[in-house]
């Protein structure tokens, strides 16, 4: 009994899906639905109507003595898309090509999406649409945005107004709403090092100075700290792009400046965040 109402519970709960097909080397979620001797079929989590197939070969690094000792039915699996071919509907995935960080990634984002469609449920319901309604809604979100919950991210930032283009107003308005509810507010990082040299005796105390007479805006966090003569990491934190790269700029030019001033040389290389 237990299990026919998580099973109906399942059934009623919203979930959006693409048209269409993955694109090879994706990352996707899905379900296990099916486990033979050669391989495992999985339904794909985030499109209507498609299953690929794992195959023996692709679930596992090394040889596989029973298939059924690494995957079960019913089990999530992250898979990569290795080939697809939408003539004979046929997707080939593996499991083993997907390393650990791309599995917990495809993991929270669709745990995150799954939150999202429960926030799109809870604005349809407020403004009294239909199941079919919210879906149609949620498929126009998937056209324009990487997810349902990204189109919330923006919300959360951005407001309703270009959400409105695609949603129209009252339901873009419930959904900065919610996101303003649901969403903290995202921090962007940049970060870099600075290549300081003094030949003067008191060379330490010079750079230390030009940290201390560092001015640091409000709105941004910054982290200085030694790697290595003659490097300095900076991380500048923040929860706008602009501000931050902005602050970034005024950070590594006032450095620049108080080095040469006091008699040194100093170059700052830009890192990937």
């Amino acid at each position: 009994m237990k299990e026919e109402n998580q099973k109906k519970k399942q059934e009623e709960r919203l979930i959006i899906k693409r048209t269409g097909y993955p694109s090879v080397g994706e990352i996707v979620i899905g379900t296990v639905t099916r486990v033979l001797d050669f391989g495992a079929f999985v339904s794909l989590d985030e499109y209507e109507n498609k299953e690929g197939m794992v195959h023996i070969s692709e679930v596992a690094s090394g040889w596989i003595k029973d298939i059924r000792e690494h995957v079960k039915k019913g089990q999530k699996v992250v898979c990569k898309v290795l080939s697809v071919n939408p003539k004979r509907g046929h997707i080939d995935l593996s499991i083993k090509d997907v390393n650990e960080r791309q599995r917990k990634e495809k993991i929270m984002e669709w745990k995150n999406e799954m939150s999202a469609f429960k926030w799109l449920e809870i604005a349809g319901n407020e403004l009294k649409l239909s199941r079919e309604e919210i879906i149609k809604i949620g498929k126009k979100l998937l056209k324009e945005y990487d997810s349902v919950y990204s189109a919330f991210e923006e919300a959360a930032t951005e407001g309703h107004e270009s959400l409105a283009k695609v949603v129209g107003e009252d339901f873009a308005k419930k959904m900065v709403e919610i996101a303003r509810e649901n969403l903290k507010p995202k921090k962007v990082k940049v970060r870099g090092y600075f290549e300081i040299k003094f030949l003067q005796s008191d060379g330490v105390e010079r750079i230390r100075k030009v940290f201390e007479d560092l001015k640091i805006e409000d709105n941004v966090s910054v982290e200085i700290y030694y790697i290595g003569a003659p490097k300095y990491r900076i991380v500048v934190e923040g929860e706008d792009y602009k501000v931050v790269e902005s602050a970034l700029k005024k950070i590594t030019t006032n450095v620049s400046k108080l080095v040469k001033k006091l008699g040194g040389e100093c170059n700052f290389v830009r890192e990937e965040a």
